[in-house]
């Protein structure tokens, strides 16, 4: 199990960074007054994708009882389990499928939000 919480610990360095890179890039876009596109959509996807690989792998470390190690479980699990809803319910149910500049300004700053959630989550171990 020390490899999965090893790949666990870097998976999370990674998912803050690239949500960082993400949001910053997509501020830039709507600060340039462009539309939600393909490519940005498609960065959105690999960094849900992330969450559920992050999820996944903390989900083995819970049921093998490795948790005990970390000092607040259940903040752990909350900021994991939000994080992985978060980004897919601002989409389907607040922007619709909105992909005009207004869209590009909440997927910006829904994925800052999800940057601080991700250091928040690394920081309660």
């Amino acid at each position: 199990m020390g490899f999965v919480v090893l790949i666990h610990n870097q998976l999370s360095q990674m998912i803050w960074i690239y949500f960082l890179i993400l949001g910053l890039w997509g501020l830039f876009r709507a600060v340039r007054k462009l539309a939600v596109d393909g490519n940005y959509m498609g960065a959105l996807v690999i960094g849900q994708v992330l969450y559920v690989a992050q999820g996944v792998l903390g989900g083995l470390l819970w049921l093998n009882g490795n948790m005990a190690v970390v000092a607040r479980p259940f903040m752990h699990i909350l900021y994991g389990s939000f994080a992985l809803v978060f980004l897919p319910f601002v989409f389907m149910v607040w922007l619709r499928g909105d992909d005009s500049n207004r869209g590009q300004w909440v997927l910006a700053l829904t994925v800052l939000f999800l940057f601080g959630i991700a250091l928040r989550a690394a920081s309660t171990v």
